[in-house]
């Protein structure tokens, strides 16, 4: 059961950080993405500043900073109906709270949105994308300062009222329960002692919801029509047995994965942080205000993103960085290339999940494969795995609309190569366009249809009615 409904927005996802380079072009200042360098251990060692001799992604990434508008006719080409991505905030205030904001990088978003409405492509941006300017950082030491409250609120209404007519969906923070799991990216914590990492990562989260409710109630005073969405790291977490004390702390977890849309949609804390708090005598600064603030800014929809489940047993270490573990193998699943299990049904599982608990519309802001692309004699790259991917997570989507649950749209993870956010390769590519730009940043930047790229176009055409990728595969 496929049937989509009609405005159903097909589209793809990118993060500002990952695609447009020109990291110091313009009066961008800098964020915490442009201090990470390229490989798997990229967050060990971290210094705070940039060195010399080492290789950086974000800083050129696809340069889609420069070559934006031939890049949105190429997906433009697919017939998307929208794309998702975010705002430097660092291009805009270039250290978080200027006086004043970069008219030069307001610029730049004001062409590329009008360039993305040319083609009818509706754009959806977040507004925190793993992307805390550097300065904010040193100076409050991130998320766990209060100023980024305001300065966040000032970064909102700025480009709120910037945008008004062009943008109308909006996200705040991208993937905020990375917050445990990637503290730098998610909450622009530079995590240095164990002993208060917890109390760190709470009291950042706390001024990240105070923050995302202001910029609810920012953004529907600026415009009624905004819908202004929480966005989360979802993948499914499964019992590894049906051992009850694996069940449970399976269950366990995904509250604790849970709890960033359970404030953020609830609109307040759940009884369960109680002992959470008290457990570890966690000391969570709030002013008056603060807890009334956050049930009057409650999201509109909930954004998330899936790429595969995981399982959990009692004891287990926590691993991984995209919704939940990966630890244990689960024998009743095909793997990507890099060791992710592919479970298309766990998509129809979260969507029912999540409905279920919220009664909001759901927006899957990411999904996709990471794969190695193969490019023929011919020149083509047939990406068997990517279209088979495709069609499998697009049926299971279909099924949740038929269960009842209300999908606004679906926009695939990078339809254009990109920088991976967890090692700063390019070799791990989710793309129908492919971009030469290795590892290492070397290539020329050509981009190159791959066959996945027609495909995405009929289902897109089609509504999701037709899901034959027989013709593209050969």
């Amino acid at each position: 059961m496929n049937d989509f409904p009609k405005g159903f927005l097909w589209g793809g996802a990118i993060a500002a950080n990952q695609a447009e380079g020109a990291y110091d072009e313009d009066g961008k200042g800098l964020s915490v993405a442009d201090i990470l360098p390229v490989g798997k251990n990229r967050f060990d060692n971290l210094v705070l500043d940039i060195q010399q001799g080492v290789y950086y992604p974000s800083h050129e990434a696809i340069d889609f900073y420069h070559t934006y508008k031939k890049d949105i006719e190429l997906l433009a080409g697919m017939g998307m109906k929208c794309l998702r991505t975010s705002i430097a905030w660092s291009r805009i205030f270039p250290n978080g709270d200027d006086a004043t904001p970069n008219e030069a990088g307001l610029r730049f978003y004001d062409d590329m949105f009008d360039t993305l409405l040319k083609y009818g492509i509706e754009p959806v941006v977040t507004l925190a994308h793993f992307e805390t300017p550097l300065s904010l950082v040193k100076r409050f030491g991130g998320w766990k300062g209060r100023p980024l409250i305001n300065a966040f609120a000032r970064y909102c209404e700025t480009v709120f009222r910037r945008y008004k007519g062009k943008v109308r969906y909006w996200m705040t923070f991208n993937e905020i329960n990375h917050t445990h799991t990637l503290p730098l990216l998610a909450a622009g914590l530079f995590i240095q002692d164990e002993a208060t990492k917890l109390q760190d990562m709470y009291q950042a989260s706390h001024n990240m919801f105070v923050a995302s409710a202001q910029a609810v109630l920012i953004g529907h005073e600026v415009d009624p029509n905004n819908q202004v969405g929480c966005m989360l790291s979802l993948s499914p977490v499964y019992p590894a047995s049906c051992k009850p004390e694996d069940v449970f702390a399976s269950y366990q977890l995904r509250r604790r994965l849970l709890f960033y849309s359970d404030v953020q949609l609830r609109g307040e804390y759940p009884a369960y942080f109680e002992r959470i708090r008290k457990e570890h005598n966690l000391q969570i600064a709030m002013e008056s205000g603060d807890l009334e603030l956050i049930k009057r800014g409650r999201c509109d929809y909930l954004g998330f993103s899936y790429y595969r489940s995981s399982l959990h047993e009692d004891g287990m270490k926590i691993l991984g960085n995209t919704g939940g573990l990966l630890g244990k193998k689960n024998p009743h699943l095909k793997e990507t290339s890099w060791g992710w299990p592919i479970d298309p049904l766990g998509l129809r599982y979260v969507c029912n999940e999540l409905y279920d608990r919220y009664q909001k519309p759901l927006f899957i802001v990411e999904n996709g494969v990471g794969a190695v692309d193969v490019i023929r004699e011919d020149g083509k790259i047939v990406d068997t795995e990517r279209m088979e991917y495709l069609k499998d997570h697009v049926l299971m989507m279909g099924e949740a609309i038929a269960d009842g649950v209300p999908l606004i749209g679906y926009t695939w993870w990078g339809p254009i190569d990109i920088v991976s956010a967890g090692t700063g390769e390019m070799k791990k590519r989710y793309g129908f366009i492919h971009v030469d730009r290795d590892n290492d940043g070397a290539g020329t930047g050509e981009r190159r249809i791959k066959n996945s790229y027609y495909y995405y176009k009929q289902i897109i055409e089609t509504n999701g009615r037709n899901l034959d990728y027989a013709p593209f595969a050969k």
